[in-house]
């Protein structure tokens, strides 16, 4: 089972002082800060999942990338560019026409030529198909399909239409990409008619798309009806889908590959389980920037707040993280300066219980990723892009140890999934 891991431009600066937070003041962005695959060994993926918005953005919208960023991929190639032979494997990347940026229009923004322009020339492995996300599923009407919405026919059907003319393209432009469909549905016999029919067009390496929000057992339900019409050698991919309990049953299935930036973004999007251990999760200890609070500024900005009295706070708390962490004083002397600290901000949400689990457990000291080898205490504070990334870097790590020990365990688990 290979994990692909959605591009977003995360890197971290290898320069970047904890203590002072600050800069090389010689640091290029593009050149010196680094991506996951060069931080983590081994690498925590399979490969990258290249989204042309976020590359090229839409009509009227530019993408993440800026202009001398997007020129140097198209210049370069995605192996160059991305630095994915660096490391110990070589790395597969995959593009795709991010389809849920447009999902609400009538119809992609993107032709299968613009598209495959964007596959051939940042030199991908792999290229998906235009595609246009059903907005919607009910199990129910696998027993009632003249009820199901138009809306949700019409783009089914244009997505198979758009893979065949992808596939056309593909073989007329003599074209270097391995080619991948997508199959969309709202019901367990939908999906399984388009990967069938998207099986007859020629495809044998299809992708299963919208399943981001759906129930794993609706999930489940959907490949168990693929599954009977699936021909050998087809290859599935679940798009965005991270549910590593049920990943046994996953590829018990046919599925072959997924992709998702979930264990990322838990770091510093989640309310509580932003660091992984093997078994469980914890939570980060949130110690905001006295200059990066829109609340905090607009007090000091009011008088509300003296300036000199936060950034007094502020330092307490990361001085006896520190402190904390070579046993110079103890999680409650901890949990004291943070919560002096959240008074002045005027947090109202008391995570003391939760800090002080994560102190006493201090999971950093045990864990052998290289980020927390190199930074220690600093991946557990919730603070910056520098440390969140880190951590999300981390995640990434034991993401990938939790697959490899799911894939090999004796059993699939049937319970407690992750995401239900």
């Amino acid at each position: 089972m290979r994990f692909l891991f959605p591009d977003g431009q995360d890197q971290v600066d290898p320069s970047f002082d904890f203590v002072t937070e600050q800069r090389s003041v010689h640091r290029v962005r593009q050149r010196d800060d680094r991506y996951a695959h060069e931080i983590i060994e081994p690498e925590p993926y399979d490969g990258l999942l290249v989204s042309k918005p976020i590359v090229d953005g839409l009509p009227g919208a530019s993408g993440k990338y800026t202009a001398a960023q997007r020129n140097r991929l198209y210049r370069e190639g995605a192996r160059r560019f991305f630095r994915l032979t660096n490391g110990t494997s070589t790395l597969a990347v995959m593009g795709d026409c991010g389809a849920f940026t447009y999902v609400r229009e009538h119809e992609p923004l993107y032709t299968v030529d613009e598209v495959i322009d964007f596959y051939e020339g940042c030199q991908f492995d792999i290229g998906i198909a235009v595609d246009h996300v059903v907005f919607g599923y009910d199990a129910a009407l696998d027993a009632s399909p003249s009820e199901v919405p138009p809306d949700w026919t019409f783009r089914q059907e244009l997505t198979i239409s758009l893979a065949a003319d992808f596939l056309a393209a593909h073989r007329r432009r003599g074209c270097t990409f391995d080619p991948v469909a997508v199959a969309h549905g709202w019901s367990p016999l939908s999906y399984a008619a388009a990967v069938k029919e998207l099986q007859r067009i020629g495809y044998r390496r299809i992708a299963l798309g919208g399943m981001v929000p759906l129930r794993t057992p609706d999930i489940l339900n959907s490949l168990k009806a693929i599954r009977l019409s699936l021909q050998k050698g087809t290859e599935m991919h679940l798009l965005g889908v991270t549910r590593t309990a049920h990943v046994q049953d996953f590829a018990s299935y046919g599925v072959t590959s997924f992709d998702s930036t979930s264990p990322f973004r838990q770091a510093f999007k989640d309310d509580k389980d932003n660091y992984y251990a093997l078994d469980r999760s914890f939570v980060a200890i949130r110690v905001p920037q006295v200059d990066g609070n829109t609340r905090l500024r607009s007090k000091v900005a009011a008088g509300a707040v003296d300036q000199r009295v936060a950034r007094r706070l502020e330092k307490a708390c990361l001085e006896r993280l520190r402190k904390f962490d070579v046993d110079a004083c103890s999680a409650a002397s901890v949990i004291d300066a943070i919560a002096s600290y959240n008074a002045l901000l005027g947090e109202t949400k008391d995570r003391s219980a939760s800090y002080t689990e994560t102190l006493e457990a201090r999971p950093w000291k045990s864990c052998t990723c290289t980020v927390c080898k190199e930074i220690g205490i600093e991946v557990i504070i919730f603070r910056g892009a520098d440390r969140n990334r880190r951590r999300g870097f981390h995640n990434l790590s034991v993401f990938a140890e939790r697959l490899s020990r799911d894939l090999s365990a004796p059993t699939p688990r049937k319970n407690g999934a992750d995401g239900d």
